[in-house]
């Protein structure tokens, strides 16, 4: 049976894992201990909630231009600098919170904080591939959300604990956030690469057409998951302002439901990643849409019923969802490392990026101006729409396939862009390997009953140059092989 402990323990024992996992630890602690209470601390400063939460969303856009220079650095064969500059910069920015505690302060720390935040899933992805096999992969990327899970949570209950004592601390919540990060990234700058695992950066030669059609995959499932992204805020805006003003529930309905939530991934993600590994990573993600529509559905039903069964329904419906949320963060980014081209991998994520960053910007003020109108106006085209992401997916299987890279030759030259019927006779004839094709040997096998001459393979003493020797066969003498060369001579 596959255990959390066993999974972590192969992550360690990856060359780089057990820095990388330690850099994803501290991290994600330092920065949960003021991620919950940044929104409070821009009040303190003089902000209005309001002006906080303008100058969060301007950060958060601000990252989203960063995201395909970041996608292009990738391209280019970095792998560690990348997910070093993305620690930097949201240091730098947490330590201008701490330092500049004025309005210009928070607005360039939130900004910088924003871009760092933006950039790091492609990078911290793109770094793990490169770590990790293609077998290793998936449950990698698993085990390092599971870390990074587990120290927000240890750090926002930290965090809740300090704050209580006064909110003076929070400056220095916000300098401790500066250094985890930090060291986070002194960490990651020395982990070590594996060469064969960085591919080249692309040919010059290559085409606006050709890297179109490379990421064409890519693009339909970047534009497919924009309703899977929706999920992000359902447990902090939705779910909330669902059970509070709808159904009139206390709020600690609502803060137990996202303890519910955030306990189950913890304990769930590596086991349900690592056990759904056989299984196409296209099909899991089609049944994380058909999983979270569903909840989406029982969210509505219960918010129509109303009162405690109506309470009851809604915190019932958060395990499909959790469910799908695992299935979806499981085999997201691994269906899109195999399905661009090693050499368009940033990019491809940095795609992916894209739409799941625009989906979170905007998603706030779609979702709440739908609950406005009502329940079914939100939940019924958000499952509709996730239902139809789900579909794009599927059916997408039928036209687009994977990216497969293409075998080499044993010159070294690729066969992808020689011809079909090329490529067939020198598989039948042999030539691409030292031991002859199923062709060549039958035609060795029929030279003893040709009256012709026939081409048959020579001895393997002959000069490494020479593939084949004509030999006449006589009408009379069977067909005889040439013999090892003596003292430099052929004997006959």
């Amino acid at each position: 049976m596959t255990t959390i402990r066993t999974t972590l323990r192969e992550l360690v024992r990856i060359p780089g894992g057990g820095r990388y996992a330690l850099s994803a630890t501290v991290e994600a602690a330092t920065s949960g201990m003021l991620r919950p209470f940044i929104v409070i601390y821009a009040v303190l400063i003089g902000l209005s909630a309001p002006q906080a939460g303008m100058t969060l969303t301007v950060g958060m856009l601000a990252g989203l231009g960063a995201v395909p220079l970041s996608g292009w650095w990738i391209d280019r064969g970095a792998r560690r600098a990348p997910a070093v500059a993305a620690l930097l910069v949201r240091a730098v920015g947490a330590l201008l919170l701490a330092l500049v505690p004025g309005i210009a302060g928070f607005a360039i720390g939130a900004v910088l904080i924003g871009v760092g935040t933006q950039i790091a899933p492609p990078t911290n992805s793109a770094l793990v591939a490169a770590l990790a096999g293609p077998a290793q992969r998936a449950a990698a990327l698993a085990a390092g959300r599971s870390l990074r899970n587990a120290g927000l949570g240890a750090g926002a209950l930290l965090g809740t604990v300090l704050v209580a004592t006064g909110p003076e601390l929070l400056r220095w919540l916000a300098l401790a956030t500066a250094l985890g990060c930090a060291f986070g990234a002194a960490v990651i700058a020395r982990v070590p690469l594996p060469h064969h695992d960085v591919p080249a950066a692309a040919p010059a030669a290559a085409t606006k057409e050709a890297r179109g059609a490379g990421l064409r995959t890519v693009t339909v499932l970047a534009l497919a998951g924009i309703p899977y992204a929706f999920h992000a805020d359902i447990l902090e805006i939705a779910l909330p302002l669902l059970l509070v003003q709808g159904l009139h529930a206390s709020l600690a309905w609502s803060s137990g439901i996202f303890v519910a939530n955030t306990v189950m991934v913890i304990a769930l993600q590596l086991v349900v990643v690592v056990r759904l590994a056989r299984w196409p990573h296209r099909t899991v993600l089609f049944w994380s849409g058909l999983l979270l529509a569903a909840s989406y559905l029982a969210f509505w039903l219960g918010g129509g019923t109303g009162g405690s069964p109506g309470t009851v329904l809604v915190a019932l419906a958060i395990v499909p969802y959790t469910l799908g949320e695992i299935l979806y963060t499981g085999s997201g980014v691994p269906l899109v490392i195999e399905s661009a081209p090693p050499h368009l991998m940033g990019r491809a994520l940095a795609r992916w990026q894209l739409s799941y960053g625009l989906a979170r910007a905007v998603d706030p003020i779609i979702i709440t101006g739908l609950l406005s109108l009502g329940a079914a106006a939100l939940w019924l085209p958000l499952a509709a729409a996730t239902l139809l992401g789900a579909a794009t997916l599927r059916l997408g299987t039928r036209w687009h396939r994977l990216y497969r890279v293409p075998k080499p030759t044993a010159g070294g030259a690729s066969v992808r862009g020689a011809g079909r019927a090329a490529v067939r006779s020198r598989r039948l004839l042999g030539t691409t390997s030292g031991n002859g094709g199923p062709l060549r040997k039958w035609l060795v096998d029929r030279a003893g009953a040709c009256h012709r001459c026939r081409w048959i393979s020579p001895a393997r003493a002959d000069p490494p140059g020479r593939s084949m020797e004509r030999v006449r066969i006589s009408r009379r003498s069977p067909a005889r092989r040439p013999q090892p060369a003596v003292d430099g001579r052929r004997a006959g």
